[in-house]
């Protein structure tokens, strides 16, 4: 993976706050050039302003719901076009999501995508666990999982140009820190062919945020589902995200469709929140074993 960038980021939001105290007269600014994660202060002059020792011209305009970075000769859009055009995206709560083409990859309307992914990290109880984290994306699946305590946490990603977000966003977890060299490995790998060479029984608990299914079909089938309960232990839970595509127009029922698949794959399961939740079963004893234990 390439080295983190460490640079300033702006949003038209920032700059437009920056600009308000320069027109004032003031001759510094305070707010966040890391979308949210720390307050800090940088000089203003009429023809630069100054962040941690290195000058940045003023940008003639930045356009809405994106995010600019200093590529060393100006701010570019945090944007990939690789045949479809993938973003970072700012939302009300500072915490960016990402597009594909326009369409949200995570929830921002009524809630940050931070604390979201805390909900539903939080039902799989990661303390002392190794969670498999199928579908990596920004990874805040994977960060409240360290927070939370998880032994170890392997994560896939298949999109190049996500990763490649991924080191622009100050939000990201680092695998290259001190804290999470030991406890996260990101591979770039996809996960529908990648499971088949992951041990049985090698997890204690997964997460499982596939795009949705006209996308990425194979990440809701049979065959992936019966190797997810191939490597979870017996007991290992498992949240599963869904949404409700298509539900309101087709009358398709996604989540009751993944759920009757992971029953089948061996999990006990129920809806919660926009997903589903399993259990990887027990292995059942035999009539003889169960009544020796009696």
């Amino acid at each position: 993976m390439s080295a983190r960038y460490t640079g300033p980021l702006l949003t038209r939001e920032t700059l437009a706050s920056m600009r308000t105290a320069g027109a004032t007269g003031a001759d510094h600014w305070e707010g966040s050039l890391d979308l949210g994660r720390r307050q800090q202060r940088a000089c203003l002059r009429s023809d630069c302003w100054v962040w941690e020792g290195q000058q940045y011209p003023w940008p003639e305009s930045l356009k809405d719901r994106t995010i600019y970075f200093w590529d060393g000769a100006g701010f570019a859009p945090v944007a990939h076009f690789g045949g479809k055009l993938i973003k970072l995206v700012p939302t009300d709560w500072q915490v960016p999501t990402f597009e594909i083409d326009g369409i949200k990859m995570l929830p921002s309307a009524q809630v940050s995508p931070w604390e979201d992914a805390r909900q539903k990290v939080e039902l799989i109880a990661p303390r002392g666990r190794r969670v498999l984290d199928t579908c990596g994306g920004l990874g805040y699946f994977a960060a409240w999982c360290l927070q939370l305590g998880a032994m170890q946490v392997q994560s896939f990603e298949k999109n190049a140009d996500v990763l490649w977000l991924r080191r622009l966003n100050p939000w990201s977890p680092d695998p290259d820190t001190a804290d999470h060299r030991e406890r996260f490995q990101l591979t770039h790998a996809d996960i529908s062919q990648a499971i088949s060479t992951l041990p049985a029984a090698s997890f204690d608990a997964a997460l499982h945020d596939p795009p949705r299914f006209g996308i990425a079909g194979e990440l809701y089938s049979q065959a992936f589902y019966d190797q997810l309960a191939r490597v979870l232990r017996p007991g290992a839970p498992l949240f599963h995200y869904t949404g409700s595509p298509n539900r309101l127009t087709s009358g398709r029922d996604v989540p009751g469709e993944v759920l009757k698949r992971l029953e089948r794959a061996g999990f006990r399961c129920q809806r919660k929140l926009d997903g589903v939740l399993g259990v990887k079963d027990l292995p059942r004893q035999s009539g003889n074993a169960a009544k020796r234990g009696a």
